[in-house]
């Protein structure tokens, strides 16, 4: 593990990174003994600096849910990161090109919760009655970092796992008569298809992504909250996207959502 010093030297990068958008090295560059367990503590420190700087944590996201991802950094399971006040967008908005460094475009299901969701047993019951509803998501997929590092997984984790933005839209729907596993969408860039996938790509169904999320955040001592947006992970592959582009996906009965590139 990294000394309390080098967590703090990757988290002040990182931090500055993306604030003045001076680009850094990513931890695993910086300190080729960084392990995982060093990424989450640097990603709390990096939580810790925004909100003393006046950011709020609004929600997580879970990255890694796919059994190919997992298996193309070398872990057993999913990663998360903290979502921030100024991440979340409106559907329909004009991203600025010129804010992003390498951004890929994932789509998925966000849980809106209404009660707090935190224990060693979570379990998908659980996860239905605490959440109010679900909406489409799209995850611009980013980093703070200059160039690629040694190790996908710890570079990701110590970067809120890789999100740079969100953008919540469609129709917000109960969880309740709906079998999310069978929920489709395609992703189209430029109004030509790109990816298609159902959402039992992501462990099943979303729903089982959440549950261990909570059971995750429990053994840190810390849980989901009420008014929490939880990103549960994509169920199509990222694609890139540049200037001019329009980028909109359509989750059938749950709506269609979009913005464009500027």
């Amino acid at each position: 593990m990294l000394t309390k010093d080098q967590q703090l030297t990757v988290a002040e990068a990182i931090y500055k990174a993306e604030v003045e958008r001076e680009l850094c090295l990513p931890p695993s560059k910086m300190y080729p003994e960084a392990d995982v367990t060093d990424s989450y503590r640097i990603a709390q420190i990096v939580t810790e600096l925004k909100i003393a700087a006046g950011r709020k944590v609004r929600g997580k996201k879970i990255g890694l849910t796919s059994k190919a991802m997992q298996k193309l950094v070398k872990v057993d399971e999913p990663d998360y990161g903290n979502l921030f006040d100024n991440w979340f967008l409106d559907s329909s908005s004009a991203l600025k090109r010129d804010d992003l460094n390498h951004p890929t475009v994932e789509i998925e299901l966000a849980f809106v919760l209404k009660k707090d969701l935190s224990g060693p047993d979570v379990n998908a019951a659980d996860v239905i009655q605490a959440t109010d509803f679900i909406m489409p998501a799209f995850e611009i997929v980013d980093s703070r970092y200059k160039e690629r590092g040694n190790s996908i997984i710890v570079d990701s984790v110590a970067d809120a796992a890789s999100c740079g933005g969100i953008i919540l839209g469609g129709k917000p729907i109960s969880l309740k008569g709906i079998d999310l596993s069978r929920q489709g969408a395609a992703l189209l860039k430029n109004g030509i298809i790109e990816q298609t996938g159902t959402a039992a790509a992501v462990m099943g169904n979303p729903i089982n992504s959440v549950s261990w999320l909570a059971r995750k955040l429990h053994q840190f001592g810390d849980g989901l909250n009420a008014g929490d947006t939880i990103l549960s992970g994509s169920f199509v592959q990222m694609i890139p996207f540049d200037r001019g582009d329009t980028i909109t996906a359509n989750f059938g009965e749950l709506g269609v959502l979009s913005f464009g590139v500027v």
